[in-house]
C-alpha cells in the first residue's frame, strides 16, 4: 500500500479509502451486506495497509458505522492506527423535524450519536454530506469549529456541492477563524468528470484533498456493457439510475478494452486513472465481494501511460451536474 498526506494536512492515509456504506443491515438496501459478512472486508482492508475507513450515519440508519466500531475493536485495532471518517447531515431518521441538516442542534447530535456507534471518543474526519441552503453558513461552521475544539473531532471535511459553495465555505471559515474543510469527498470518475470544471482546480488551488465517492461508478467501471446489468445492486439502486446514462456504456467498454489490453482489471484501469490525477488523495471503494476489494488494492500499483489516459478520457461528453442532491 502506498501512502499520502490528507491535502496540506500532517496526517497520512493510504492511497484507498474502504467505503462503508455497503455494510450495514439489508432492512435499508437489499445489497447491503450485515455484520458477519462485512467483518472480513475490514480485515482484508488492513490486512493490505488501509487505514482509511468511511462511513455516514446515514448508512443503514447508523448500523454501517455501528459495523465498523464494532469490527475494528473485534479485530483489536488500536485506534490511532486508522483513520475514521464519517459523515452529518441525513441523519437516523425518516427527516423528522430538526434531526437532519446542519444547525447546530443537528450537527452536535449527530456527532455524538455518531461517536457512541463507532465506539470511539473522537472522529477523525468528520465531513457535512451535502450543503444545506435552510441553514447559515456562519451557524455550521462554528458548529463544526466547536467539535474540533472539544477533541471529538480532528479535522473537517465537506462532501458534494458546486465549487461556489465549497468557496463561500472555505473563505468564511478563514474570515472567522475557523477550522478550514481538509477535504472533498466528491462524485468523479470516468462517467461523470463535470467537478474537473470548478471544483477540482479549486480543491487544487486551496490545497484540499479530493477523495472521490464511487469511484467505479457504482460499480458500472468494473464491468463491460454487456454484464453491466448483472448484479442485484445495478437492478435496484434507483441512484445509480440519476447518475449515469445509456452513452455512458461506450465509455465503460473503452475501459474494460484498456484493461484487457494491459492485462489487468477494467476496476485497475478505472482506479489508477483517478489516481493519476494530481488533487485526488484517495478514491473511496466499495465491495460486496472480497475478490472485488483484491482487485481495488492491486490498482495501486497500476500505473497508466499518458496515451492509455487520452483514451479512457477520449469518448466523454459534457453533461448535467449529478449528485449534489
Amino acid at each position: 500500500m502506498k501512502y499520502v498526506n490528507l491535502g496540506e494536512t500532517g496526517i497520512s492515509v493510504s492511497r484507498l479509502c474502504l467505503g462503508m456504506m455497503t455494510y450495514g443491515s439489508t432492512d435499508w438496501r437489499d445489497w447491503v451486506l450485515n455484520y458477519d459478512d462485512a467483518r472480513p472486508f475490514v480485515e482484508r482492508a488492513l490486512d493490505a495497509g488501509i487505514n482509511f475507513f468511511d462511513t455516514a450515519d446515514v448508512y443503514s440508519n447508523g448500523a454501517s458505522e455501528e459495523v465498523l466500531g464494532r469490527a475494528l475493536k473485534e479485530l483489536s485495532v488500536d485506534r490511532d492506527d486508522v483513520v475514521i471518517a464519517t459523515k452529518c447531515f441525513g441523519g437516523t431518521h425518516d427527516r423528522s423535524r430538526n434531526r437532519w441538516g446542519l444547525s447546530r442542534k443537528n450537527v452536535i447530535a449527530s456527532c455524538d450519536a455518531s461517536l457512541a456507534r463507532l465506539g470511539t471518543d473522537h472522529i477523525d474526519l468528520y465531513q457535512i454530506h451535502r450543503f444545506d441552503p435552510n441553514t447559515p453558513l456562519e451557524e455550521t461552521i462554528d458548529a463544526l469549529d466547536s467539535l474540533v475544539e472539544s477533541g471529538k473531532v480532528r479535522y473537517l471535511g465537506a462532501s458534494s456541492m458546486f465549487a461556489w459553495q465549497m468557496a463561500k465555505y472555505l473563505f468564511t471559515q478563514d474570515a472567522r477563524s475557523r477550522a478550514r474543510f481538509v477535504s472533498m469527498q466528491n462524485h468523479y470518475n470516468l462517467l461523470y468528470r463535470e467537478e474537473e470544471r470548478e471544483m477540482n482546480p479549486l480543491c487544487e488551488d486551496q490545497g484540499v484533498a479530493l477523495i472521490p465517492w464511487s469511484p467505479l461508478a457504482r460499480g458500472y467501471l468494473a464491468r463491460t456493457g454487456e454484464t453491466l446489468k448483472d448484479t442485484v445492486r445495478a437492478n435496484s439502486d434507483d441512484f445509480t439510475n440519476l447518475l449515469y446514462r445509456d452513452s455512458d456504456i461506450e465509455i465503460v467498454d473503452r475501459n474494460a478494452a484498456t484493461a484487457a489490453r494491459l492485462g489487468v482489471k477494467p476496476a485497475q484501469t478505472a482506479l489508477a486513472w483517478l489516481l493519476s490525477k494530481p488533487a485526488v488523495t484517495a478514491p473511496i471503494i466499495g465491495a460486496s465481494k472480497l475478490e472485488h476489494l483484491d482487485d481495488a488494492i492491486a490498482a495501486v500499483e497500476v500505473e497508466l501511460a499518458d496515451d492509455d489516459i487520452a483514451q479512457l478520457e477520449e469518448l466523454y461528453r459534457p453533461r448535467a451536474v449529478a449528485g449534489h442532491a
